[in-house]
């Protein structure tokens, strides 16, 4: 099933209240295309509230007739604010919202100050901490909260969101230029879809650095709110390349209780603080195993989070537990790394985009 395909049929779709087609006027967004089926959001009129079951028959009788044997439509009341910009004609509306992206859609400097992108590296000491994990969750916590989000799997050796993410695809390419590939709602390039999964990526400074400053300007990136750094650990070459490319760029440090990965991530801090790149706060991984008593067992220490963030002379945002994924395989909501909201570690990671959002947007 072609993308191409799924925009012109749905563009049949027309809001009675602007006139435009749905998905013209950003009152559609998240499209997910499949072989075996199409996902998407539908943003609705308060008033429209009870017809969501209309408009569900109504989308899978437009997509049926390209060959889409499946629709999963979720629905959202769009908030008082987007319906200002339609009612004034969208001008901020379209590109803001709408998440398939334009044919002719124009590079630019996504790094530079003037770009509107607020950038946030995902930083720790040592791998095998959760850093990755805890990228995907913040990102599509973000997603939720509103906010327009990119990922750049910047982990060159251990790239990890391409399999975290369920994607499958390699890279596309749009005149030339590269294409992130969307899912849950967000933009993500990595190099994994450069490279296969099992080949080992052997490269020293000069290609790290290239990759990077491929990700940064040659990818035809949406409009973005928040562009998320996932680097590799440790103080290396794409650490010290994302320092001296994205100046303005903040960082979250990624920790486990532990006093070694404490200690080593203290590190990664400290390399912040040298280039002048604002630290947000600590989040603590794997803080704790609670078990159906309530009894909480701290499997990798206490504490450890706290005297990293003390340390640094910064915050710890939040003491994520050990907790089971438990999403289905073909959840089109939801990859089976990404808690959901209704859980307690999706709820924790909730309150860490607010806290987030406070800081970067105040």
């Amino acid at each position: 099933m072609q993308r191409e395909q799924v925009q012109n049929a749905l563009a049949e779709l027309i809001d009675e209240e602007s006139g435009r087609p749905f998905l013209e006027a950003g009152l559609i967004r998240d499209v997910m295309v499949n072989e075996s089926y199409v996902a998407l959001t539908l943003l609705l009129h308060s008033e429209e509230s009870g017809q969501e079951d209309n408009y569900r028959a109504k989308l899978k009788e437009i997509l049926g007739k390209i060959g889409v044997p499946d629709v999963h439509v979720r629905f959202k009341v769009i908030t008082k604010q987007e319906k200002d910009e339609i009612a004034s004609g969208g001008g901020a509306t379209t590109p803001k919202t709408a998440r398939i992206p334009a044919a002719k859609q124009a590079l630019a400097p996504i790094a530079s100050p003037d770009s509107g992108v607020q950038f946030l590296a995902i930083a720790s000491g040592k791998g095998g901490v959760g850093k990755s994990t805890v990228t995907v969750n913040l990102a599509s916590a973000l997603h939720r909260a509103g906010k327009r989000v990119g990922i750049i799997d910047a982990d060159i050796y251990g790239f990890s969101i391409p399999r975290m993410l369920g994607i499958e695809e390699v890279r596309q390419t749009d005149k030339n230029n590269l294409v992130p590939i969307e899912r849950y709602g967000m933009h993500i390039i990595s190099t994994g879809f450069f490279v296969s999964e099992h080949n080992p990526v052997i490269w020293r400074g000069p290609m790290l650095g290239k990759m990077l400053n491929t990700f940064l300007n040659e990818v035809k990136w949406p409009e973005l709110d928040y562009m998320i750094i996932d680097l590799p650990p440790g103080t290396g070459d794409v650490a010290l390349d994302v320092n001296r490319r994205i100046p303005q760029c903040s960082e979250i440090i990624v920790t486990t209780p532990h006093a070694t990965a404490s200690g080593v991530a203290t590190r990664a801090g400290a390399m912040a603080i040298q280039t002048e790149h604002r630290i947000l706060g600590v989040v603590e991984n794997m803080s704790y195993y609670e078990d159906e008593l309530g009894k909480k067992h701290y499997l990798f220490g206490r504490s450890g989070g706290i005297q990293l963030a003390e340390r640094l002379q910064t915050e710890l945002l939040a003491q994520i537990p050990i907790d089971t994924l438990e999403n289905e395989q073909e959840d089109p909501d939801f990859s089976t790394s990404i808690y959901k909201p209704d859980t307690k570690n999706g709820s924790i990671y909730s309150d860490l985009a607010q806290q987030v959002i406070k800081q970067l947007d105040a």
